[in-house]
């Protein structure tokens, strides 16, 4: 080969790689979104679950052990806080790497699936799981696992039976494990089950447990059967200065007011209520309010004996009762509630004011149930009430979904209020409002109307 054709071969070959690098495209570096970005943009984007344990709504309002952590480190960076549903924690983490939330604001496990793309950060908590027994019934609760051969444990499929088998097998055998397959009880059904001595045993995570005492205080929830794992909040593996911002914040927060109460709500707290009657039917009273009563229910073309008998079940006619969720008063309006009611800030404990507020927002909530007749009608707002109006929309879309009348609250719609704590239901497309525990709706409805009607065969209008 001559120098001319070298030449012309070189020219054609820096020809081919020229074009090569003009028609492919050039790789550009995915910009970080971290610390800087968010602040920039004012909005912190929680990813979480709904559960009792993390994040749920209680009338009308945002409420979670985790919603409430993750709001107070949002204030922390002066942004606010926006919540980004996944259905599993193994979603979590996807939506997360896909970029669809900022921070994972869930006990996640700490596993090495995720360890090259995910930064853990914040509280590492120790999870596992734990048998829920009753702790007032002979011959007492049992304290190690080898005293479960011969028991019956009724769990749910998935990750509790496998470690029920599992431990079934590390003992030697003899637990009867039970596998609760029925769509319509969820893991908190059974704890209630066990509660009220239905059944015997089952098995949950540490937490749920603990969060679950607080409702039924004759539980034992101490003995693990499980070993531990660790879990904690978790960003992308390149949000540095994020995942730096967490771990500040909790080590500055874990002694903090706020943290104390969030702490104390969801895990301290008694959830039970203590009811003295104060009725004297002797000399026609309910209770000292009945004027008030007879005054503000005529607003409403109610009975007041139905309004004196949700003032009892709100707040045992006390004025000064403050509930776990915050909620102030004779008629228990939730702060942001009785502000948007007219209730003027510091007087939710007045019962003239309370009252007033009440009466307005059952107005209000009788229009979102317009197209129910009387006196059906009046279950529906009572429920609404309880749990604020959209879990109770829920529980009708769900009631027309599986062929119930969505219009009639017994035996129909209220077993779909029941059936919201259960994720094959409050995930249904149907549902707009996630996680409930309805069990408190659905009694506070039948205790209500129950009173009432002994309200009326005792006292005159």
């Amino acid at each position: 080969m001559n120098i001319k054709s070298l030449y012309i071969l070189i020219g054609m070959l820096l020809l081919s790689v020229a074009m090569g690098c003009i028609n492919r495209p050039m790789e550009v570096e995915k910009p970080v979104y971290d610390l800087e970005q968010i602040q920039d943009s004012g909005v912190l984007r929680m990813l979480t679950l709904y559960s009792s344990t993390s994040y749920f709504q209680y009338r009308g309002q945002e409420m979670g052990f985790q919603y409430e952590l993750a709001d107070q480190f949002a204030a922390y960076l002066g942004v606010k806080l926006e919540v980004v549903i996944a259905r599993s924690p193994h979603e979590l983490a996807s939506m997360l790497l896909a970029g669809k939330g900022d921070l994972i604001a869930f006990n996640l496990p700490v596993t090495n699936e995720w360890k090259d793309s995910i930064e853990y950060c914040g509280e590492e908590t120790i999870t596992h799981q734990v048998l829920i027994q009753r702790n007032r019934w002979k011959p007492g609760p049992l304290k190690d696992v080898t005293e479960l051969i011969g028991k019956e444990v009724y769990v749910k499929p998935g990750r509790y039976l496998q470690r029920m088998n599992n431990l079934n097998q590390e003992i030697g055998g003899g637990i009867i494990v039970h596998n609760v397959e029925n769509d319509s009880l969820s893991l908190e059904d059974l704890i209630t089950q066990v509660a009220q001595g239905k059944i015997d045993y089952t098995v949950a995570d540490n937490d749920l447990a603990k969060l679950n005492q607080t409702y039924y205080p004759n539980l034992e929830v101490s003995m693990a059967v499980s070993h531990d794992q660790r879990a904690s909040w978790a960003v992308r593996k390149e949000c540095v200065k994020l995942a730096e911002a967490v771990n500040r914040w909790h080590d500055e927060n874990t002694t903090s007011t706020k943290y104390t109460a969030s702490m104390k709500r969801y895990f301290e707290l008694s959830k039970t209520k203590i009811f003295y009657p104060i009725m004297s039917a002797a000399q026609g009273k309910i209770s000292p309010y009945d004027s008030l009563f007879r005054k503000y229910a005529k607003e409403i073309n109610w009975d007041w004996r139905l309004l004196a008998s949700l003032a009892y079940t709100e707040s045992n006619f006390d004025t000064t009762a403050v509930s776990w969720a915050g909620a102030k008063g004779l008629m228990q309006l939730m702060p942001r509630t009785a502000r948007a009611m007219g209730v003027p800030e510091g007087m939710e404990q007045n019962p003239e004011e309370s009252i007033k507020g009440a009466v307005k927002y059952i107005g209000l909530t009788t229009g979102t149930f317009s197209g129910i007749p009387q006196p059906e009608r009046m279950k529906f707002i009572l429920a609404a009430y309880n749990s604020g109006n959209g879990h109770i929309l829920d529980a009708m879309a769900l009631a027309e979904k599986y062929g119930a009348n969505k219009h009639v609250w017994d035996d129909n719609v209220e077993k779909y209020i029941l059936l919201k704590s259960n994720e094959e239901y409050f995930s249904d497309p149907v549902c707009k409002h996630g996680y409930f525990r309805g069990i408190e709706t659905y009694n506070f409805v039948r205790e209500i109307i129950q009173r009432y009607n002994r309200y009326k065969e005792v006292i005159k209008e």
